[in-house]
Formats: C-alpha cells, structure tokens, sequence
C-alpha cells in the first residue's frame, strides 16, 4: 500500500512541474438586453478562451469565475439568439460586466438539443454518472432500489423469496458498502441500509449522481465501493403540481402528488405524497408463498428553501414513513400461532421519521467561498416476525458537518476543511436477546483541490476520527484526472474506507428460514463483539468521447479493487447457520466493466456494457468465490423517441452463473440437494410512453417479458418448520411477468 501510496505523490510532483505557470482568476456576470431595452442575468451563457477548450458557464444568476494564464488576453461570451461579445482583458482587472445585444434582424432559429439520461461527467475527477429524470422515466421505478433497469454500474438483488425487499450491489459489494446520501448527507444506513431504498419513491427525485471508488472525505468515511447521491425535486423550480398514478397486473398500485409553492423570489415550499398498495395475492413460481407480501405504505415530504440576502441561504425538511405487511404461506392469516401444522408467516412494520436542515453562506466578494452547515436526525423503528422469531430494531442517529470552502492564491487551488459528528444509538433484539450500543463519532478533515485548465484535476483529502467503541483512525484518500486530447479523460483514485456492520439488519434475508444466527468469539465493548470493517478501494478508468459520421459516442473503460483489511465474515456454507466471525486471511473485490454508449441514427440511442466481478474471501481459512455474486453480467438498452412525441425502450441482460452456497443436507430424500452453481439467466425489460402535451403522458411496460423466475427459491417449502426451510439463497428473479400501466400529469 505505501507503494501505492508513492507511486501517486510521483505522479503528483510530476504533473504540478509540468502545468504550473502564472495564472490569473476572472470573474462576473453577464446580461442580457433585448430590443425593448429590458435587463436580465443570463444563465447558461458561455464564456471561452478563444481557440482553445478553456471555459466556463455563467450559473443561474449569471456570474462565472474562470482561470485562464496570464498570457490570455481576450475571453469570448456567446449566447443562443445575442451578439457574441469579445471582450479585451486588460492588466489588473479581473472583474468583468458583459452585456449582450439582441441583434435588430434577427431571424427566429430554433436549435434542437437532445438531453441525455444519463451523462459521464468528463471534467468531475471522480468518475461520475450523472442520471437524470429521463433516465429514471424509461422504467417505471416505483422507488430508489428499482432506479437503476437502465443503468449497467449497478445490480439489483432480491434479499430473499418472501419479504419483496431488493438490495444493490457495486463493484460487487452489496449496498451497505455504498455511501447513500440525500443531496450530500448520509441517508440510507445503519437499520435502513436495505429497507431504506424503498423509502425515496422514483417520483420524488430529480436526479442522481454515481460515483464509483472511494469518494470525498467531506462526505464521511464510509464508502468503500462508491456514493450514490439522491437530488429530490427542488421547491423553487419545476412544476406546480405533479401527479403519478401507477398500476400493475401483479396487484401493485402507486399515487404520486407533489406540489411545490413559491411565496416570492426568496421562499419557496413543495410537499410530496405519496402511497402504495400491493392488495393482489401472488404466488407465480407456485411453491404455496405469496411472492411478495401484502403491504401499504405511506410516505409524506415537507421540504423548505430560503434564499437570504447577503448571500445566506437557508433549507429545511421532514420526511415520515410509515409501512406495514403481511407475508408467508398462502393461507397464513395475522395472528395464527406459529406453531407446527399452521401456516407459517411473516409480517412486519417500520416507522420512520426523518428531518434535515442545510446553512450557508456564500461570500460574493471571494470567488467560491462559502461556509455551510449540515444537520440531520433520523428515528427508525422496524419490527418483523419472521415464523416464530421476532427482529425489532430501533436507531436513532444525529449528523452534523461544517464545510468551510475557499482558495489559496487563486481558484486553481480549492481547499475543504470542517469538523463533523455521527451519533447512533441502537437498540435490537432478536430472538430474545437484546443488542444495545451508543457509538460516537466526532472527526475533523480536509481536502485539497489543483486545477489546471481542463487538462489536470487533483484532489487529495485527510480526515481523522474517533470512534468512541474503536478508537482514533485515519482516512486518506486520493483523485486524478488527466485529459491528454480533447475528448479523452483517464482517472485514477485510491483511498480507505472503515465501517461498522449492522449484523441483523443487512442479513434479514437469512431471518426467512430456520438458519441459527451464530456469532463467534464476540469480544466485549465492540459492536457484536466484531471489529469494524476497513478496506482499501483503488481504480482506473478512462473516458472516451468521439463521433462516428456526425454522431457523438461515448466509450469507458473502468477497473476497480477492493481489499479489505478487516470485514465481518457473513458464512453460510455451514447448512441450517449463519454464522458471523471477524476474517482471518484475505478478502477481496475486482471489478472492471466496459461501456459503449452511441445514437445509431437520430433519436435512437444504444447502450451496451459488459461487467466481470472477481470476488473472494476466506470462510474458515479457506479462500472461495464469495456466494451468490454472478461474475459476469452483459447489457443492451435500446432507446427510441419519435418526432410524434412515441418513446420506446427495451433493454436486455445476460447473468452469468453464481455460486450456491454449500449443499442442504439430505433427510431421507425429502429435501433436494441444491447444485454448486446457479444456471445463468436471460431478462428483458419494455416500456413504450406517449407524450399527449408538455404536461401529460401515459406509459405502458413489462418487467421480466422472459418470465425467468427461481423456482426453488425456497428449500424445502412444503416443511416450513423444519430444519431446512430456508427462503435466502436467491441468485435469481423472484417474481414472474409484469405489465403495468400509468400516467404522469403536470400542472405548470
């Protein structure tokens, strides 16, 4: 790892001695007048370095800021239907007011530009995938763990074959490994980390970013294989009103209601509803379980937005999430005794109560300075009965995190630097045992950023904290970026991640069955008795962007490896146990995928990826390809629209097989001996919208058109109390053919 470690500062040296020169930072804001003489800041406006690729965009209020060398001494400002505007910078002046002039003649034109789904960010030194809510609208994805049919990075696994809840997976690390923040502060975690996806329903959010390797250490310690950010719909933009209304053949039924209020130009409110309903029994692979629970949920979003003047700005919300269901057997009913000869059930309720607030203040007299306050607290309360055992947890965790951002000399040299606190305390209970801990967390750190240009970005952090339960650490971590030629980017990053598991939570799965939960050699004053989990994430990846004939294309190339130092020891190759231990010998994750992304012919875009996952660990001093992980997974997405206002998309993927893990015992030929792997699968996916109006849609799809599904998803269905009923080995999917149906209306 030092080695590592010098290997970057080299390149580092190497690359500050090769781009340092004298520069000079510009900025302003730019106007525009219009034949009537009227004034305004435009937004959007480019300003660029005459024949070379540097520039900028002015924001929202028209200002930019630019680094350009001393030798430069003319910007250029254009903008769609205005004069462009040469400007002459002159020596000592570095704030500038450009105004444009709509021309007298000028001809109507309308320029046609395609928005995209999802954007690779070329100029981000994380490699990041910007998705948007075109790429969320392709599939009707009722919440966040169902976003991502179109998005090859990430996969989407059923937790079992009876509770219905889904989990993702990245650089083949389940979603635990992942930092999930809503809008850059930490959400979905501790006992939500896998129910906690169906929480953000897909209507409310605005977009989202995905960054693959360790991310920010402004962000917290916690991401090992990545940062999933979630942007939910903003109260001063968008529609006034927007309605959701969702239905499937498999008895689902969903209604989005948001509504969003601007008071005056400074404060702004939305609230968002919404609610489900899975009233349909289902039971396609015909084992006697209902495939998923009956359920409701019911999710309510208040959110405030207060732009100050003096550059402060202000926003608050609260979010409430209440979910109930029952599940099992087919004839089971709530209340029968779990005993044997009834029908065996599960049901389960969760509450959860979310609020959040976010302080900043800009300094307009300093280009990007700015301090800002982060606050959230969360109350989560679950309770499952899973046969005759019962699981109830109950977190409730504050956050806090103070960012002060500025720069040294000029806006090549970005520094980050804050103080931030975590505190969770827990409160489980599983069969009859109770699992209590207070953990705290205070930590201080900083980050530094280089630009050059847009050829070389480089951001290094540090930041150091204290576990009350595990003592002082340290969190390093590195990016790259280097652009060689216009249209290439090649990245390379590396850095620590450190974690404590939640044993019960993110392992419910296991609850569904008659597995004994084991934890061995548990050492006191330590979560479970368990070290934390710590690894190392490195990787490489290289953007390219050219065009075949006068169509843009998009090639990347990543690579990804994870070693952990320390991690929990998740072992369920011993028949009837799960059984948790801290490692003992190596452990390890490869990732490298390949994407192609290119618009065949107008408005028919191809995405085709390719991903191959090398994951191992050593269970019991033996090192094996980790369980239920398929190496290897081939997409196609395939995405048309008309000019007729028609939108179609079809994608279709290949998963290779996974490993099983280890064979059911046999008692007397009752039980069928599962094989060492699964076999590999074919799914394919449709939806077809038609655009009525600017503010109404209707859309039709299928989910699963292959009717793929595990029918032995649950061993030994038939004995539900016997020692090898089990419902957790999943490798595949859980539910049949689905065709849905709904509609998306605006009110502006």
């Amino acid at each position: 790892m030092k080695g590592k470690l010098l290997l970057l500062g080299s390149m580092l040296l190497a690359a500050t001695s090769i781009f340092a020169q004298q520069t000079r930072d510009i900025q302003g804001t730019v106007s525009i007048k219009d034949n009537k003489g009227r004034k305004e800041y435009a937004a959007g406006a480019i300003i660029a370095v005459p024949g070379s690729a540097t520039g900028t965009q002015s924001d929202k209020d028209g200002k930019f800021w630019l680094t350009v060398a001393d030798s430069i001494n003319t910007l250029v400002t254009t903008y769609v239907g205005y004069m462009p505007d040469t400007t002459i910078l002159k020596p000592g002046i570095n704030d500038l007011h450009i105004e444009l002039i709509i021309p007298h003649n000028l001809k109507e034109i309308v320029v046609h530009e395609r928005l995209k789904g999802t954007e690779i960010s070329m100029l981000n030194p994380f490699q990041t995938d910007m998705i948007g809510q075109k790429e969320l609208q392709k599939a009707a994805c009722c919440n966040l763990s169902e976003s991502f049919e179109t998005t090859p990075s990430i996969d989407i696994v059923f937790t079992d074959a009876v509770t219905g809840y889904k989990q993702i997976r990245l650089l083949g690390l389940m979603g635990q490994y992942t930092l999930i923040t809503q809008e850059n502060i930490p959400n979905v975690r501790g006992l939500g980390a896998i129910t906690g996806l169906t929480f953000t329903p897909g209507a409310w959010i605005e977009g989202m970013q995905l960054s693959k390797g360790t991310g920010s250490v402004v962000n917290g310690f916690e991401s090992f294989a990545g940062q999933l950010n979630v942007e939910l719909k903003k109260p001063a933009e968008g529609e006034k009103w927007f309605f959701n209304i969702y239905q499937s053949t498999q008895g689902h039924s969903e209604v989005n209601v948001l509504y969003r209020h601007k008071f005056n130009p400074r404060l702004a409110t939305n609230l968002m509803v919404y609610a489900n309903s899975q009233w349909l029994k289902i039971d396609q692979n015909f084992d006697h379980f209902l495939d998923q629970p009956l359920s409701k949920q019911f999710n309510v979003l208040n959110r405030w937005i207060y732009n100050a003047p003096q550059g402060w700005m202000l926003q608050a919300g609260v979010k409430f999430v209440y979910a109930n269901g029952i599940g099992g057997e087919w004839n089971y009913k709530e209340g029968d005794p779990q005993i044997p000869g009834n029908p065996w059930g599960y049901q389960f309720t969760t509450m959860r109560l979310e609020d959040w607030a976010k302080i900043a203040k800009i300094f307009s007299q300093r280009a990007g300075t700015s301090i800002g306050l982060q606050l959230s607290n969360i109350n989560h309360y679950q309770d499952g009965q899973y046969g005759s055992r019962e699981y109830i947890g109950v977190q409730n965790s504050v956050y806090a995190n103070l960012i002060f951002q500025t720069y040294i000399n000029n806006t090549n040299h970005i520094i980050k630097t804050g103080i931030s606190g975590v505190m969770d305390i827990y409160n489980e209970q599983y069969e009859q045992i109770t699992y209590k801990r207070n953990e705290k967390v205070p930590g201080v750190f900083g980050e530094y950023a280089y630009n050059y240009s847009d050829k070389f970005n480089l951001v290094a952090g540090l930041r150091g904290d204290y576990d009350n339960m595990y003592g002082a650490f340290l969190t390093p971590r590195l990016h790259l970026r280097y652009a060689p030629f216009k249209g290439t980017v090649i990245r390379a990053s590396i850095g620590r991640a450190q974690r404590t598991a939640n044993i019960f939570a993110e392992n419910a799965g296991f609850m569904v069955g008659n597995k004994q939960f084991e934890i061995q050699n548990p050492q006191p004053g330590k979560a479970y008795g368990l070290n934390p989990e710590v690894a190392w994430t490195s990787g490489a990846n290289i953007t390219h962007k050219f065009k075949i004939g006068m169509r843009e294309a998009t090639f990347t190339l990543d690579y990804y490896y994870t070693v952990f130092q320390s991690q929990v020891v998740v072992d369920v190759d011993e028949p009837g146990f799960v059984i948790f231990y801290n490692l003992s010998g190596k452990s390890f994750a490869n990732s490298c995928s390949a994407q192609f992304d290119y618009e065949l012919i107008h408005n028919f875009d191809v995405r085709v990826a390719y991903r191959y996952y090398k994951v191992m660990e050593t269970y019991e001093s033996v090192l094996e390809q980790k369980p239920l992980v398929p190496a290897s997974r081939a997409f196609i997405d395939l995405n048309y629209e008309t000019r007729s206002k028609w939108k179609f998309d079809y994608n279709i993927q290949w998963i290779s097989t996974q490993r099983t893990p280890g064979i059911i015992h046999n008692h007397g030929g009752i039980t069928p001996a599962r094989p060492n792997y699964s076999p590999s699968y074919i799914q394919m996916n449709v939806q077809i919208t038609r655009v009525i109006s600017d503010v109404f849609e209707v859309y039709v799809g299928g989910e699963n058109l292959t009717n793929y599904m595990q029918h032995d998803a649950i061993t030994d269905a038939t004995n539900p109390y016997a020692k090898d009923f089990d419902a957790s080995m999943i490798w595949g999917p859980m539910m049949g053919r689905n065709v849905y149906a709904g509609f998306r209306y605006k009110i502006k």
